[in-house]
């Protein structure tokens, strides 16, 4: 990065996790410029007079007007004007910059302020990183996440068709259910870096979790799985109303769940909601959102926590 004394300047980044988009998203503003590298389909004509279109690799500079995040595949949109001389795009000219991940870039603005310079340093930061995994379950469905200070990223989602018990037999459901959880077993393996991870939450309606948990130690030892097997003390099987991402929420609303996870990022945000919220109720003159208020609050030095 090279920040000058009146504060423009610009920063060249690389995004590797979909927690980097999110952070990219949030410094992007409208009036900044970027440039990258893009396609763009460019039209020739040749002497007899017939046209082609050509797609050709060029880097643009843009002033940027709209951005759109598709948190799903961790992918930016951003629009703009071209503002540098090219032969292939006007000056002026829009063109759609779309930035995913590994894909360098410069960003640049007039001003950058201490919220963005922090942010810039929290994501480069492997203390920052996602230091909470989950996996809600049921039956059948599965959701691996990891939890990051701002995001829950889900890492791989899981579905196996179970049979259903028959009177007398159940052969076909128990080897549908141990083909679901040997997919849980892996992604827990590809997924999870337990050399950052604190704790693996496990959450199901029912008793899924305590039956995968059992499973997994099981094939553990069977393997000699030592990843799995030291950290076995770092599983936490909890109650959740389903095994969809949304149920998380009510998971780090629990106070019980919340104490065991004191010390990780996962629950700053949600720590952070709550005091605003329990503010917002007994002195409401202190707490501001939308906007507006918000921006005539940081004019006044008058923030103490910005979410």
């Amino acid at each position: 990065q090279q920040i000058e004394k009146d504060q423009s300047g610009f920063v060249r980044v690389v995004p590797e996790e979909p927690e980097d988009m999110w952070h990219i998203y949030n410094l992007i503003q409208k009036g900044d410029q970027l440039q990258a590298s893009t396609v763009r389909g460019v039209k020739s004509e040749s002497n007899t007079g017939s046209v082609t279109t050509d797609r050709v690799r060029l880097r643009l500079t843009i002033s940027i007007e709209d951005v759109f995040f598709d948190v799903q595949a961790g992918a930016l949109r951003i629009n703009g004007r071209n503002i540098a001389e090219n032969k292939h795009v006007g000056i002026g000219q829009y063109h759609t910059l779309d930035l995913e991940m590994n894909q360098p870039f410069t960003l640049s603005k007039r001003e950058w302020d201490l919220i963005s310079l922090q942010r810039i340093k929290d994501a480069c930061d492997i203390t920052k990183q996602a230091d909470v995994a989950a996996v809600t379950m049921q039956e059948g469905l599965a959701v691996v996440c990891l939890l990051t200070q701002h995001m829950t990223v889900v890492r791989q989602r899981i579905e196996v068709a179970i049979p259903r018990k028959r009177r007398g037999s159940t052969t076909n459901y128990e080897k549908g259910l141990q083909r679901f959880y040997e997919q849980i077993y892996r992604a827990i393996k590809q997924h999870i870096d337990f050399g950052v991870v604190k704790v693996v939450i496990l959450g199901s309606p029912g008793f899924v979790r305590d039956q995968f948990f059992d499973y997994m130690m099981s094939q553990a030892v069977k393997a000699e799985d030592k990843a799995i097997i030291e950290n076995k003390s770092k599983f936490l099987r909890v109650h959740t109303s389903s095994g969809h991402k949304g149920a998380l929420e009510e998971v780090m609303r629990d106070p019980q769940i919340r104490s065991r996870l004191a010390d990780t990022k996962a629950t700053q945000e949600v720590r952070a909601m709550d005091d605003f919220y329990q503010m917002l109720n007994n002195n409401p003159d202190r707490a501001f959102y939308g906007y507006e208020d918000v921006r005539k609050a940081a004019d006044n030095g008058a923030i103490g926590t910005l979410m």
